[in-house]
C-alpha cells in the first residue's frame, strides 16, 4: 500500500491531525531531505531519500507488500506528486491524505478570499499568460526558471497593472511576504516561493 501524505507548507504546526498514525505504521517513509527533516520521530532506518520518478515507480512496483509512505509538500493533489502516483502506480492500493497547500496558506496570511481564484503552477511549464491574466485572482507555485520577476515582465509586456504578492519560505520562522507590482518586482533569487496576482 502507498500512502501519499500531505505535510502542509512546511512547519509541522500546519500539518493536519491524524497524519502521525500513517507514519507510525510505515515500513518506509520516502521524501526529500527537507521533508524527512520535518519528521524526526521516524527512525533513520525507515527513511528513504526521494529518487527520480522512474526509480520511484520501479521501487513501488517491486515492494507492493510494504506500507510505503510518500511525503508530499502542501496538498498532494494540487500540482503535487499525488497526481503522478495515481497515473503511474496500478498494482496496489493508494491512499492520499490531504494537506494545507502553500497557496492556501498564503491566501490566509494575506486575509484574502480564495473564492473565484485560478490556481496554477510554472514548475516545468510555461503558463498561458493571456488566459491567466484574464482572472482577477491567480495563485501560482513557481520555480527558478519562471518566477516572480518573469511573471512581472509578462504582465508589463501586456500593458497591464497588477498587484503581485510573493511569499517565500512560508510557515517557517524566516517567512517573508512582499507586495510588488509589475514595475517594482525585483530581479533576484526567490526562496521556495508562491505568487498571488490580483487586480490592482
Amino acid at each position: 500500500m502507498i500512502v501519499v501524505l500531505g505535510i502542509g507548507p512546511g512547519n509541522e504546526n500546519y500539518r493536519l491531525q491524524g497524519t502521525t498514525k500513517y507514519l507510525s505504521k510505515a515500513d518506509i517513509v520516502i521524501g526529500s531531505k527537507r521533508q524527512l527533516m520535518t519528521i524526526p520521530a521516524v527512525p533513520a532506518s525507515k527513511k528513504m531519500a526521494l529518487p527520480r520518478l522512474a526509480a520511484l515507480k520501479t521501487y513501488f512496483e517491486e515492494h507492493p507488500e510494504q506500507n510505503n509512505v510518500l511525503l508530499a509538500s502542501g496538498d498532494p493533489l494540487l500540482y503535487g506528486i499525488g497526481t503522478w502516483i495515481t497515473a503511474n502506480i496500478h498494482n496496489q492500493k493508494i491512499k492520499i491524505i490531504p494537506g494545507i497547500s502553500s497557496i492556501q496558506y498564503m491566501f490566509h496570511q494575506l486575509e484574502l478570499s480564495m473564492n473565484d481564484c485560478y490556481l496554477t503552477s510554472s514548475h516545468g511549464r510555461t503558463p498561458d499568460f493571456d488566459f491567466l491574466l484574464q482572472h482577477s485572482k491567480v495563485g501560482m507555485v513557481t520555480d527558478q526558471q519562471l518566477g516572480p520577476f518573469e511573471i512581472g515582465q509578462e504582465i508589463k509586456k501586456r500593458g497591464l497593472h497588477r498587484k503581485i504578492y510573493v511569499g517565500e519560505r512560508l510557515s517557517y520562522p524566516d517567512e517573508k511576504i512582499t507586495q510588488y507590482d509589475e514595475t517594482t518586482i525585483e530581479q533576484r533569487r526567490y526562496e521556495m516561493n508562491v505568487v498571488i496576482i490580483t487586480n490592482a
